[in-house]
Protein backbone atom coordinates (compact mmCIF):
# COMPACT_ATOMS: atom_id res chain seq x y z
CA UNK A 1 0.00 0.00 0.00
CA UNK A 2 1.53 3.21 -1.33
CA UNK A 3 1.75 5.75 1.50
CA UNK A 4 -0.13 9.58 0.77
CA UNK A 5 2.45 12.55 -0.41
CA UNK A 6 2.03 15.79 -0.82
CA UNK A 7 0.39 16.74 -4.65
CA UNK A 8 3.13 18.23 -6.78
CA UNK A 9 2.90 22.14 -7.96
CA UNK A 10 0.16 22.22 -10.10
CA UNK A 11 -1.48 18.73 -9.82
CA UNK A 12 -5.16 19.04 -8.44
CA UNK A 13 -5.10 17.85 -4.66
CA UNK A 14 -6.06 14.05 -3.96
CA UNK A 15 -8.66 12.95 -2.74
CA UNK A 16 -9.93 13.33 0.43
CA UNK A 17 -6.97 15.60 1.00
CA UNK A 18 -8.02 18.82 3.46
CA UNK A 19 -4.81 20.72 3.13
CA UNK A 20 -2.66 21.74 -0.07
CA UNK A 21 1.23 22.32 0.65
CA UNK A 22 2.04 26.01 0.87
CA UNK A 23 4.38 27.49 -1.84
CA UNK A 24 6.07 30.69 -1.64
CA UNK A 25 5.24 31.37 -5.57
CA UNK A 26 6.84 34.92 -4.81
CA UNK A 27 10.30 33.68 -3.80
CA UNK A 28 10.30 31.03 -6.50
CA UNK A 29 9.70 33.40 -8.78
CA UNK A 30 12.99 35.22 -8.04
CA UNK A 31 15.84 32.20 -8.14
CA UNK A 32 17.70 31.93 -10.85
CA UNK A 33 16.65 28.68 -12.09
CA UNK A 34 13.40 29.52 -12.35
CA UNK A 35 14.22 32.63 -14.55
CA UNK A 36 16.40 30.31 -16.57
CA UNK A 37 13.39 28.53 -16.92
CA UNK A 38 11.50 31.43 -18.04
CA UNK A 39 14.15 32.69 -20.74
CA UNK A 40 15.02 29.67 -21.87
CA UNK A 41 10.99 29.31 -22.80
CA UNK A 42 11.15 32.59 -24.36
CA UNK A 43 14.38 32.09 -26.62
CA UNK A 44 12.63 28.50 -28.24
CA UNK A 45 8.51 30.06 -28.28
CA UNK A 46 8.78 33.70 -29.09
CA UNK A 47 10.89 32.66 -32.57
CA UNK A 48 8.65 29.87 -33.21
CA UNK A 49 5.57 31.82 -32.82
CA UNK A 50 6.95 34.53 -34.87
CA UNK A 51 7.80 32.12 -37.72
CA UNK A 52 4.55 30.15 -37.65
CA UNK A 53 2.58 33.58 -37.62
CA UNK A 54 4.44 34.68 -40.14
CA UNK A 55 4.48 31.61 -42.61
CA UNK A 56 0.37 31.72 -41.98
CA UNK A 57 0.06 35.47 -42.58
CA UNK A 58 2.26 34.58 -46.03
CA UNK A 59 -0.56 31.98 -47.28
CA UNK A 60 -3.08 34.43 -46.39
CA UNK A 61 -1.83 37.09 -48.17
CA UNK A 62 -0.52 35.04 -51.41
CA UNK A 63 -4.39 33.47 -51.31
CA UNK A 64 -5.57 37.54 -51.27
CA UNK A 65 -3.17 38.55 -53.94
CA UNK A 66 -1.94 36.38 -55.83
CA UNK A 67 -4.72 33.95 -57.10
CA UNK A 68 -3.09 32.79 -60.12
CA UNK A 69 0.08 31.76 -58.48
CA UNK A 70 -2.31 29.73 -55.88
CA UNK A 71 -4.64 28.47 -58.61
CA UNK A 72 -1.38 27.12 -60.56
CA UNK A 73 -1.15 23.54 -60.66
CA UNK A 74 1.43 21.34 -59.11
CA UNK A 75 0.42 17.67 -59.77
CA UNK A 76 -2.88 16.72 -61.62
CA UNK A 77 -5.61 19.32 -59.78
CA UNK A 78 -3.31 19.54 -56.69
CA UNK A 79 -2.99 23.29 -56.33
CA UNK A 80 -0.27 25.54 -54.92
CA UNK A 81 -2.84 26.67 -52.69
CA UNK A 82 -3.94 23.39 -51.33
CA UNK A 83 -0.20 22.14 -51.27
CA UNK A 84 0.58 25.84 -48.69
CA UNK A 85 -2.69 24.76 -47.19
CA UNK A 86 -1.69 21.31 -46.42
CA UNK A 87 1.79 22.75 -45.79
CA UNK A 88 0.41 24.56 -42.49
CA UNK A 89 -1.00 21.29 -40.78
CA UNK A 90 3.09 19.55 -41.36
CA UNK A 91 4.33 22.67 -39.69
CA UNK A 92 2.74 22.84 -36.94
CA UNK A 93 3.62 18.84 -36.03
CA UNK A 94 7.01 19.92 -37.15
CA UNK A 95 6.69 23.05 -34.51
CA UNK A 96 5.20 20.55 -31.66
CA UNK A 97 7.66 17.81 -31.91
CA UNK A 98 10.57 20.52 -32.07
CA UNK A 99 9.05 21.78 -28.87
CA UNK A 100 8.72 18.54 -27.30
CA UNK A 101 12.51 17.26 -27.95
CA UNK A 102 13.59 21.31 -27.02
CA UNK A 103 11.45 20.98 -23.76
CA UNK A 104 12.48 17.55 -22.58
CA UNK A 105 16.13 18.54 -23.03
CA UNK A 106 15.91 22.03 -21.67
CA UNK A 107 12.95 23.10 -19.34
CA UNK A 108 12.53 19.91 -17.60
CA UNK A 109 15.33 19.65 -16.00
CA UNK A 110 15.02 23.33 -14.74
CA UNK A 111 11.59 22.71 -13.94
CA UNK A 112 12.42 20.19 -11.60
CA UNK A 113 14.74 21.75 -9.88
CA UNK A 114 12.28 24.61 -9.18
CA UNK A 115 9.70 22.18 -8.04
CA UNK A 116 12.18 20.62 -5.96
CA UNK A 117 13.14 23.74 -4.52
CA UNK A 118 8.93 24.15 -4.02
CA UNK A 119 8.75 21.16 -1.97
CA UNK A 120 11.94 21.78 -0.01
CA UNK A 121 10.35 24.99 0.93
CA UNK A 122 14.58 26.79 -0.22
CA UNK A 123 13.18 29.28 -2.76
CA UNK A 124 13.96 32.30 -0.63
CA UNK A 125 17.07 31.53 1.01
CA UNK A 126 18.45 30.42 -2.69
CA UNK A 127 16.53 34.00 -3.79
CA UNK A 128 18.43 35.50 -1.48
CA UNK A 129 21.53 33.78 -1.67
CA UNK A 130 21.59 34.76 -6.06
CA UNK A 131 20.42 38.48 -5.23
CA UNK A 132 23.50 38.93 -2.86
CA UNK A 133 25.99 37.14 -5.37
CA UNK A 134 24.28 39.51 -8.16
CA UNK A 135 24.59 42.71 -6.05
CA UNK A 136 29.07 41.68 -5.29
CA UNK A 137 29.39 41.81 -8.86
Amino acid sequence: MATPTAPRPGDPAKAGSSELPQYDWEALEHTPEFQELIHKKKTFVLPATIFFLSYYMAFILLAGYAKSFMASSVYEGLTVGYVLALSQFVMVLVLGIMYLRFSNTHYDPLRQRVVDMAERGTAREEARTAEASGADR
